[in-house]
């Protein structure tokens, strides 16, 4: 197991902490004046599910556990679920929707992810860093309008809401950076 800086963890990453294994399910540095900085971080247990606050030096150090990656394919989502289907032995399995936070924005179905497991159990997952949607709702272009004119919201065929220049139109494909939610270029 590899031990990381409690500033450095990220949302969705699964980490033990007081030899528990948790879910990432928000964090925040917090720099208050003189005073040193903390993280506070929010942890979803992952076997029970409870969620708890937690107040960490931003020196503490939190322990990753070793997991196996493994490419899933995205199927559907379930009620507060994903399901994934190992492409190996098309075994499916559910991952909770808190394991991809904005998941339901950016994928639309047979997506592959490249996915953590441990012990059979999918702790982590990746989003690809670009992805391509279909604008299903824009505002009328308007004649004239250019790249420096202010930008529009559009709505994406996952029910997304972007901010793009104001030629975009409804049943182009965009994409979108899935890091920053942020429109890059118009898809291919």
């Amino acid at each position: 197991m590899a031990a990381i800086k409690a500033v450095n963890i990220k949302r969705g990453q699964a980490v033990i902490y007081e030899d528990q294994l948790w879910i990432v399910h928000d964090n925040e540095t917090v720099a208050k004046g003189n005073k040193r900085s903390y993280m506070a971080v929010k942890l979803k247990h992952f076997k029970n599910g409870n969620v708890v606050d937690f107040r960490l030096n931003v020196d503490t150090k939190v322990e990753v556990p070793y997991v196996e990656d493994k490419v899933f394919q995205y199927l559907y989502r379930d009620g507060n679920s994903f399901v994934m289907m190992d492409m190996e032995t098309f075994d499916q399995l559910h991952v909770d929707a808190d394991l991809m936070p904005d998941g339901d924005k950016y994928l639309k179905g047979s997506e592959e992810l490249a996915c953590k497991l441990l012990e059979g159990a999918i702790v982590g997952v990746e989003l690809p860093n670009t992805v391509e949607l279909v604008v299903a709702d824009a505002p009328p272009v308007v004649k004239g309008a250019t790249a420096t004119n202010q930008n529009k919201e559009v709505t994406m065929e996952t029910g997304y809401k972007v901010r793009v220049p104001p030629f975009i139109s409804t049943g182009e494909v965009l994409r979108i950076d899935t890091r920053t939610g942020e429109y890059l270029s118009r898809g291919g």
